[in-house]
């Protein structure tokens, strides 16, 4: 693709921007900024629409009482419980437990201090849920063609 033909379709990049290789006018390949592109922006909406319905059902969950706030940031930083268990340096069973209410609740404050660190937050935080989804980007306001 050449230099002056590579898309500029704005969209959830915002003011940033993301680099491409364009041919310039010598014929060399060349670093170029691109504001997006429509297919790969509606492929990005598609993904952060998926992530914030399985975040929906896991707070589903959450609130039935059928599994621990530790499932809801599992989601949202879309991880597994092998995942989980490999950062928190907890076995895979005990990850799977813990997402269990009752579990949960006999947390250790060693066991909540590592899964606070892993997610980044305070280990308060741990047990609070968002009355909403919020996504890192508006896929409401996307326009595809």
């Amino acid at each position: 693709m050449l230099k002056q033909d590579v898309p500029q379709d704005a969209a959830i990049l915002e003011q940033q921007s993301a680099i491409s290789y364009a041919v310039d006018d010598q014929g060399r390949y060349v670093l170029t900024a691109s504001a997006g592109w429509d297919p790969s922006n509606l492929a990005n909406i598609q993904a952060w629409q998926l992530i914030a319905e399985e975040i929906e059902s896991a707070l589903s969950e959450i609130r039935r009482g059928n599994a621990s706030p530790l499932l809801f940031h599992m989601v949202r930083n879309q991880m597994d419980t092998a995942l989980l268990a490999r950062y928190a340096h907890v076995s895979r069973w005990r990850v799977k437990r813990h997402l269990q209410p009752k579990h949960y609740q006999n947390l250790t404050v060693e066991l909540r201090e590592r899964y606070a660190a892993v997610f980044r937050i305070s280990e308060e935080a741990l047990d609070t849920l968002p009355e909403r989804v919020e996504l890192p980007v508006d896929v409401e306001g996307f326009e595809g063609e």
